[in-house]
């Protein structure tokens, strides 16, 4: 039989992170690092955020790998992150059992509606007549 593993995704403006949580014994790694060692240090404690609410005995027996490609610094830490919570909730759903399932997910989203939910904002494109999106050249009257 393979492996009980579930695939999940983290986005933010333009990074996306793909997780992959597999039966293990509570490895977590981004693009082949381990989390204690990516991103920036002061955005460090939001990697942890998902963990430390949930308690780190509910990823005791998940291994999750995570490849992370797009935006910014913020922005990944922002995706991973999401990645993170989505992988243990999709995990516990198909391996574990529903009731402990719902109790991960209503806990996240007390805390960080964020950590399951993508945010749709966007970057609105350039239009003409300005510089950006929305201002204008100068007006001259003579």
């Amino acid at each position: 039989m393979a492996a009980q593993a579930v695939q999940v995704f983290g986005k933010k403006k333009n990074a996306t992170a793909v997780a992959r949580a597999v039966a293990g014994k509570g490895l977590i790694k981004v693009n082949g690092t381990p989390l204690k060692l990516f991103a920036p240090e002061i955005l460090r404690a939001k990697l942890y955020e998902p963990i430390l609410l949930l308690g780190v005995d509910k990823f005791a027996g998940v291994d999750i790998r995570i490849r992370v490609a797009g935006g910014g610094h913020v922005s990944r830490v922002y995706a991973v992150r999401q990645a993170i919570a989505k992988a243990i909730i999709a995990y516990f759903a198909k391996y574990v059992d529903e009731h402990s399932k719902n109790l991960l997910k209503t806990a996240l989203i007390q805390f960080d509606r964020s950590l399951l939910v993508a945010d749709p904002r966007r970057c609105e494109p350039k239009k003409f007549g300005g510089k950006g999106a929305r201002s204008r050249f100068q007006k001259s009257y003579r």
